[in-house]
């Protein structure tokens, strides 16, 4: 009789269960925080814990190949001469050119472009591949200042003036040494080879009121042509929000903590923030109590996966979305055909979160010329567009069972919650009932 395996009478502890336990002995042996790239992969309460409810006898559901269900959205109708025209509700977030190759950013604006939406150029300053190949293209203002060009802000569609990430509100970026080859450092005006941490906040203003300053000076330098965004990582995104719009955006960026980074440490990601469904609600909350609900825009990102996400953010209030580590998974990122060199470097396709370390074999996330040669912008490009189509459709499929003539007219009444927490976050009933959590209980019918 062959003997059982010795694991079938351990009992793992909830506490330090083996992960944890790996992670107290390497800190002992290495005397270093951990760093990674990703978002936070503990399990959050996401938007697949809502549902759609979809029209049967109370209303009526658009046929989908007759009647139009439209996706378009303005960004930056407050102040900007020029606001910016999406033909769907789901843009590309800021990635640097850093933690990012060239290739990767081209790829990125070529298949925004392809679909009429924007992309973002992260920290680091504007590259010429993503700004030829980017229609619509939006700066980041960050604290480093890292590649920060008056003529680019022009040169721009929008600024974003980043104020917090979703992966570390409160912290600044990292690039590590082994990413900061001689053009990144020729742009950011850093030493090739040295490990770089961005400021955690902007060294010219300290709060709203120096930061309705810097925005006048934003516009005066455009000439009140582009949009100025705030871009803030959600925590106390309530208040965040009514200070931005006091500030003077034109629109608001809130990222969950299910965004991701290209690096930081570990601690933030997991432990530093609230989740996307929360947020989002906040916001919209914020802005309606100020009477700036779809007058000052906002963008949601931070762990948006599908068109299903795309639309019960949009039927919490959002404007549009914003996609990260999606758009790279799109372009090609953990992808199985690299699975033997995952392995050697330790990790699985699918798991692969070592951004910073800049050894992707794909060459997405890399400085390598030679890793960075193996991925085809044209390709990755299109292989972004064709996503961003599927998630428009699913969201349209979505909006237009919920009889809805335009992704916009979706509206928390369509949704119901599957977990008293969701409830709660969402501000939607509970599935079967009117009951939301930390509301007075409705009379029974």
């Amino acid at each position: 009789m062959p003997e059982k395996d010795i694991t079938e009478w351990l009992r793992e502890s909830a506490t330090f269960p083996r992960a944890v336990i790996a992670d107290i002995q390497r800190a002992a042996r290495t005397g270093i925080y951990d760093i990674r790239g990703f978002g936070a992969k503990r399990a959050l309460p996401t938007f697949d814990d809502l549902v759609f409810l979809g029209a049967s006898m109370t209303r009526y559901p658009l046929e989908g190949y007759r009647e139009r269900c439209d996706t378009s959205v303005t960004l930056g109708t407050r102040y900007a001469k020029k606001p910016l025209e999406l033909k769907i509700p789901v843009t590309i977030a800021g990635m640097s050119f850093g933690a990012l190759s060239a290739p990767a950013k081209e790829a990125l604006g070529r298949g925004a472009t392809e679909v009429g939406t924007s992309t973002t150029t992260g920290d680091g300053g504007m590259t010429p591949e993503e700004r030829e190949h980017s229609e619509l293209l939006v700066y980041q203002l960050l604290p480093s200042r890292y590649g920060m060009n008056p003529d680019d802000l022009r040169r721009a569609d929008a600024i974003e003036v980043v104020v917090g990430q979703g992966a570390k509100p409160g912290g600044g970026g990292m690039l590590l040494g082994q990413k900061i080859s001689a053009r990144v450092a020729e742009m950011r005006d850093l030493p090739e080879g040295i490990d770089q941490r961005s400021a955690s906040r902007h060294p010219d203003w300290t709060g709203p009121d120096d930061l309705a300053i810097k925005i006048r000076e934003l516009r005066e330098i455009t000439d009140w042509e582009k949009p100025v965004y705030i871009k803030i990582g959600a925590s106390r995104t309530y208040f965040d929000t009514m200070l931005a719009v006091k500030a003077g955006a034109d629109v608001i960026v809130v990222d969950g903590m299910q965004g991701g980074t290209a690096a930081t440490q570990e601690v933030f990601i997991e432990h530093v923030g609230i989740p996307t469904l929360p947020a989002v609600r906040l916001a919209v909350e914020a802005l309606k109590e100020m009477d700036m609900h779809r007058k000052v825009q906002l963008i949601v990102s931070g762990g948006i996966r599908s068109g299903a996400d795309v639309a019960k953010a949009l039927a919490l209030g959002a404007d549009a979305v914003s996609i990260g580590v999606a758009a790279l998974i799109a372009l090609g990122d953990n992808s199985p055909e690299f699975e033997e060199e995952y392995r050697r470097l330790g990790t699985s396709a699918g798991f692969y979160d070592d951004y910073q370390d800049g050894r992707d074999p794909t060459g997405i996330s890399t400085q390598s010329d030679e890793l960075a040669a193996r991925f085809d912008p044209v390709k990755g490009g299109r292989r972004l567009a064709n996503y961003l189509r599927v998630l428009t459709l699913e969201t349209q499929t979505l909006a237009r069972a919920c009889g809805k003539n335009h992704v916009h007219n979706m509206e928390p009444e369509d949704l119901a919650a599957l977990t008293i927490e969701a409830a709660a976050m969402a501000k939607v009933p509970l599935a079967g009932t009117d009951w939301i959590p930390g509301e007075d209980r409705p009379k029974s019918k």
